[in-house]
């Protein structure tokens, strides 16, 4: 009996070690995410200390199980409103309804989105955009938490780590760079139409962009955006037929062949696709594909290069 006691526990620290070993640290959450917050906070006028110390705080570093099974980063709940995919988790009550996204990034949009719709946080884009500590008390005045220490908790992240600066300066270099164009010029020979305020376009990887809103389908944007019925679909890869997900980046004109000089190589995620891939980079997808001498259904593996400038070379 005691030989299966020691080997129990032998077993039980190894395997609570091998998950230790695979948890990721502040410092790797922050260095994986900060620009998206960044780009977040050039889209939606949130401190991206604010959003940092929040996905931070609320996902456990990335490692709780809403981040690790739904891409859940700042334990946003169902509402009335959502029709998105569900994951339950045992909260202030047990079993309850949180949202689920495809990724971290649709995560982090869906936050920006929810406090900027939210019209019990509409005084909070009064404040200054550097005020993260009027930020994080009005958070908690808001309702965003119920514990009674949430502000003193993000300040401390902030502060310990110096979250701020990233307060200071929107990243040219970043991937998701996202930012409202103050007037679109349209070619008077367009389709594009100028949009109305649901529609805001967006930049990025220097292509215009627009965020899906709730209720939306491929045919009420192409109608308000006066686009052909075919051109969504090409434009992101899509097959014909398949409606949109809120939340989701949608482009509204060509992707490039090639990524800039900028982006060489992505090293794949755990459930990263050659779609997602392409849609993050401004990718056409089957020039992607031939790059990295794929063929169509290939996924890459965890940790694998995906080419994104040149030519994947043949093994000899």
């Amino acid at each position: 009996m005691l030989k299966y006691t020691l080997l129990f526990l032998v077993l039980f620290i190894f395997t609570s070690g091998f998950a230790q070993k695979n948890q990721i640290t502040r410092e790797e959450y922050i260095q994986k995410y900060y620009k998206l917050a960044i780009s977040e906070m050039e889209r939606s006028g949130i401190p991206a200390s604010i959003t940092m110390a929040q996905g931070i705080w609320e996902s456990q570093n990335g490692n709780s199980r809403l981040a690790t099974e739904g891409n859940n980063h700042f334990g946003i709940k169902c509402k009335s409103e959502w029709r998105g995919k569900k994951i339950y988790h045992d909260d202030d009550a047990k079993h309850e309804c949180f949202r689920r996204y495809a990724h971290a990034e649709a995560s982090y949009i869906d936050h920006s989105n929810f406090l900027m719709n939210g019209s019990r946080y509409s005084f909070l884009f009064q404040l200054d955009p550097k005020d993260y500590v009027g930020w994080a008390y009005g958070l908690k005045k808001a309702g965003y938490a119920t514990d009674p220490k949430y502000p003193d908790r993000l300040i401390k992240v902030i502060e310990d780590y110096k979250l701020q600066l990233f307060d200071e300066y929107g990243d040219n270099r970043q991937i998701a760079s996202r930012k409202q164009e103050p007037s679109v010029h349209i070619p008077s020979n367009s389709t594009l139409k100028k949009t109305d305020a649901s529609h805001k376009i967006e930049l990025r990887n220097e292509l215009r962009t627009i965020v899906v809103g709730e209720g939306e389908t491929y045919e009420s944007i192409t109608t308000n955006l006066g686009l052909k019925d075919w051109e969504l679909y090409t434009y992101n890869d899509f097959a014909k037929g398949r409606q949109p997900r809120v939340n989701e980046i949608l482009y509204i004109e060509a992707k490039f062949r090639k990524a800039d000089r900028k982006h060489e190589q992505h090293i794949a995620e755990n459930g990263d696709t050659m779609h997602y891939i392409a849609q993050r980079y401004g990718l056409k997808l089957k020039p992607l594909l031939r790059r990295n001498r794929m063929k169509e259904g290939d996924e890459p593996d965890e940790g694998q290069i995906v080419y994104l400038r040149h030519k994947k070379h043949r093994r000899n």
